[in-house]
């Protein structure tokens, strides 16, 4: 399969200054415009410029990642959006560690049945929609340059369809240099449990509330926003655990969440390097 490597002209338009009723004066070709500042070091698509993410393509930054969350119900003190925090902190880490990779906006949208999402907050997407959305996803970073596509999902509800969409456009794209690549390595939660109480001391029980609630998530989740944990409100009202384990003193919880995420990034970036230096 041939993938066309044109570039469309992107074009804006300069207006006149003061006026109320804005002329277009002159049109510009911006697509191959030099970058009239420094550019910014972030590794979030959506928080770059066009010429910031054209330039790191040139540089090399030719693997892009799409992450994968969801918004559900999570107890009373995680906002329904916890996999899309969580991803916030561990993308940011597994870009930085791959040092070629940039971030696509979060698919913040799990699938599921749209009919039977009952608990408040919970918004999903059909399966078919869902699988569509990422199959476009991939195919356009793929169209602009990206060479390797790495899926990577925080929710366990994700793993089928990312799994179905990478199978599907490898055998697309197969002949093409790069490929795409779903992780299912990344999807780690048993071992985390294991890293925190063998290497933090943290002997957690997460059944011990019945919340669908844990100390590692809130503690990764810490790292990006301790709001997202309503941390000033429980501390307030005396909530400052779970299941048993307190989320105080803060600047602990986070350490904690800081080498959990350390924790998954080596053994994410572990992963892909096996899976693209295998092929599959």
């Amino acid at each position: 399969m041939k993938r066309s490597s044109c570039v469309v002209p992107l074009l804006i338009l300069a207006f006149s200054g003061g006026s109320t009723n804005a002329t277009a004066q002159e049109l510009q070709d911006v697509a191959n415009m030099p970058r009239p500042i420094e550019a910014l070091d972030n590794v979030w698509i959506e928080e770059l410029t066009m010429m910031e993410v054209r330039d790191a393509l040139a540089e090399g930054k030719t693997t892009a990642l799409i992450l994968t969350g969801g918004i559900e119900e999570n107890g009373p003190y995680l906002t329904t959006g916890k996999h899309n925090h969580v991803l916030r902190v561990m993308g940011e880490s597994i870009a930085r560690r791959l040092g070629d990779a940039l971030i696509a906006p979060i698919v913040a949208l799990e699938p599921g049945n749209p009919a039977n999402s009952r608990s408040p907050g919970t918004v999903v997407l059909s399966r078919g929609t869902y699988e569509a959305m990422l199959t476009d996803m991939a195919t356009s970073l793929r169209s602009q340059g990206f060479q390797n596509i790495i899926l990577i999902g925080d929710s366990g509800g994700n793993q089928r369809s990312m799994a179905t969409v990478a199978d599907a456009l490898s055998t697309a794209w197969r002949g093409d240099s790069g490929g795409i690549y779903h992780i299912p390595e990344y999807y780690n939660y048993d071992d985390v449990v294991d890293y925190q109480r063998d290497v933090l001391g943290v002997d957690e029980d997460p059944r011990l509330e019945g919340l669908h609630d844990d100390y590692y998530i809130t503690s990764i989740i810490m790292n990006d926003d301790p709001q997202h944990v309503r941390l000033e409100q429980r501390i307030e009202a005396g909530k400052a655990s779970i299941n048993g384990i307190s989320i105080v003193p803060i600047e602990q919880t986070i350490e904690h969440g800081r080498r959990l995420i350390e924790f998954r990034t080596d053994v994410t970036v572990g992963a892909i390097g096996q899976v693209m230096a295998a092929g599959r």
